[in-house]
């Protein structure tokens, strides 16, 4: 079986779970995404409503690779609304109605997952399961990019009441 050619089959089922918490988040930012692709207004408008779509596109590449990811070292990814709810580290969208929350919803969102991703990273790591490590690093450096373009974005928006 792969997962113990891949490192002790415990280690692996804690790979696993913790892919499956990634799979829940990418579906609940997923949503979140299209909420603020929908909703957000204002004068940057046209700038956000693109960007959110870029983001939301993201997440769908983003949960469908990971769930094949589960799939390839033995595992099952979760499916459905209730299980990505009770794993999803995230919150869904609230009733952030200025651009500058949502950015900065975003923004949270993302440090979570990168920091997340890089532990379960290092976990495959050190199981000597080099694909998923790396899958995932690829995620948190682009995590990491949008967390600094958002960032600079942000600082450039007026608070508005």
């Amino acid at each position: 079986m792969l997962e113990q050619a891949l490192g002790e089959e415990s280690t692996m089922h804690k790979i696993i779970d913790k892919m499956n918490v990634h799979l829940a988040d990418w579906n609940i930012l997923y949503t979140k995404l299209h909420h603020y692709h929908w909703y957000v207004t204002g004068p940057h408008f046209l700038a956000l409503h693109a960007k959110f779509e870029e983001l939301y596109e993201f997440a769908a590449d983003s949960m469908d690779a990971v769930a094949e990811r589960i799939l390839a070292i033995g595992g099952e990814p979760v499916s459905s609304l209730k299980q990505y709810l009770d794993l999803t580290m995230l919150t869904e969208a609230g009733k952030e109605s200025r651009d500058t929350e949502m950015l900065e919803a975003v923004i949270d969102d993302f440090r979570k997952l990168a920091a997340d991703q890089k532990g379960t990273a290092k976990l495959a790591d050190e199981a000597g399961d080099a694909v998923t490590s790396d899958f995932l690093n690829a995620l948190v450096e682009r995590l990491q990019k949008e967390i600094w373009m958002l960032t600079a974005t942000a600082k450039g928006l007026p608070v508005r009441a």
